[in-house]
């Protein structure tokens, strides 16, 4: 049976930038177990790409420090790699009254944050930015850029792979037991032991940690984000990345434009309950994971807000309706038609509920005496993978 002094699960972007800086910081045997036989099938894959540069963040929380940090450190990583990385700045546009004086909020964030950022009084203003975008004013920041998050999970997997580290794909855990020693791993290719865990496995995450005892308060509640995309001969009605004024009060940020680095136009997503934590088609169901989730105490205190239900109506009426999401589109973009837009794909967010029925907006991970445990790796997580990934190294280089 193979050993090893620490085995991460999953091989996202997170675990792999655990391992990475983990090899870099110790001399720890590591090995990081993926289930599919291709990186970036899930989370790091699915997600728009967008490094966020942190205005969006209350200052001095984790979030604020991960994101500022890393946009910086992505932005060095991918031009060293070989990775497509496009500094194009995101407009944040402000449709009310109520919206333009959020902006101030984003821009006093923006600035105690150290993030670079212009605001826009007028509708002229905007359009010098993006000419089809409608707004009566905006927040405009330039250090927000497009990368292939694909190209970068691969990246990484080379580099640890140089490093030493031991990369097995197409390894599902199965469950996790504690040994005398440390961990034994059961996967569906054979077993392996290690010293230390980190669990990393995103959507699964959760279910992993119940096993050892650790997270019994939280829950996963996935949650499918659908993405339009312009028709090639519609790209110019978005030059860079077009975003709402967000709502504080809401995890989700709205149905938004992206210019991908390979000249796509994406738009969404929506976000609508998942009938299961890898139901990427709005006509997929998991039986299991959908009572997990119906039954789950949190859930059901979490749809007793009116607020919640009624944006989880909306939204779910964005899923299977064309002309709603083209509504959606249209709030930001009028200029953009039904016909305009063809689906694109999906990414499955993995919320975490507390028992409480509260959504955890911020980062979440639990450390035992030798072990350590992501439950939640939330947006914007491909911005912060790097420094995140350096903080739980540092985190278990300190258990040993």
């Amino acid at each position: 049976m193979m050993h090893h002094g620490v085995a991460i699960v999953g091989g996202g972007c997170v675990g792999l930038s655990v391992a990475k800086h983990l090899r870099e910081r110790t001399d720890l045997d590591v090995a990081v177990l993926e289930k599919e036989h291709h990186l970036a099938a899930h989370q790091s894959g699915r997600n728009s790409g967008v490094l966020h540069p942190g205005f969006n963040y209350p200052p001095e929380s984790r979030k604020a420090e991960f994101a500022t940090e890393g946009t910086r450190r992505m932005k060095a990583y991918c031009a060293e790699h070989g990775v497509p990385c496009d500094e194009l700045g995101v407009l944040v546009v402000a449709k009310t009254d109520a919206e333009e004086a959020r902006l101030d909020a984003l821009a006093a964030q923006a600035e105690a944050n150290g993030v670079e950022y212009e605001l826009l009084d007028s509708q002229p203003a905007i359009r010098e930015h993006e000419p089809h975008a409608v707004g009566q004013a905006a927040l405009y920041a330039p250090e927000a850029a497009s990368v292939d998050a694909q190209q970068y999970v691969y990246a990484l997997a080379r580099e640890i792979q140089a490093a030493g580290a031991e990369l097995y794909t197409g390894h599902a855990v199965e469950a996790i037991h504690r040994t005398g020693s440390g961990y034994r791993i059961e996967t569906d290719k054979g077993p392996l032991e290690a010293t230390y865990l980190v669990n990393a496995a995103g959507l699964h995450a959760d279910e992993l940690a119940h096993q050892l005892g650790v997270g019994e308060g939280y829950q996963i509640v996935p949650f499918r984000g659908e993405y339009y995309e312009l028709r090639p001969g519609r790209r110019h009605l978005c030059r860079t990345m077009i975003y709402p004024t967000p709502n504080p009060d809401l995890p989700f940020l709205g149905v938004h434009y992206t210019r991908r680095t390979d000249g796509k136009v994406i738009i969404g997503p929506n976000a609508v309950l998942a009938f299961g934590r890898e139901a990427y088609e709005n006509t997929q169901f998991d039986l299991s994971d959908l009572f997990e989730t119906l039954t789950y105490e949190g859930f059901r205190k979490l749809l007793a807000s009116r607020m919640m239900l009624s944006v989880a109506l909306e939204e779910l009426s964005k899923s299977y309706r064309k002309g709603r999401f083209t509504e959606a589109s249209q709030r930001l973009v009028p200029d953009v038609r039904q016909e305009d837009l063809k689906r694109s794909y999906a990414g499955i967010r993995a919320q975490v509920v507390s028992d409480d029925g509260d959504l955890v907006k911020d980062p979440l991970f639990v450390t035992t005496d030798d072990s350590i445990h992501v439950l939640n790796a939330v947006s914007p997580g491909l911005t912060s993978s790097l420094p995140f990934g350096d903080h739980i190294a540092e985190r278990l280089e300190a258990l040993r």
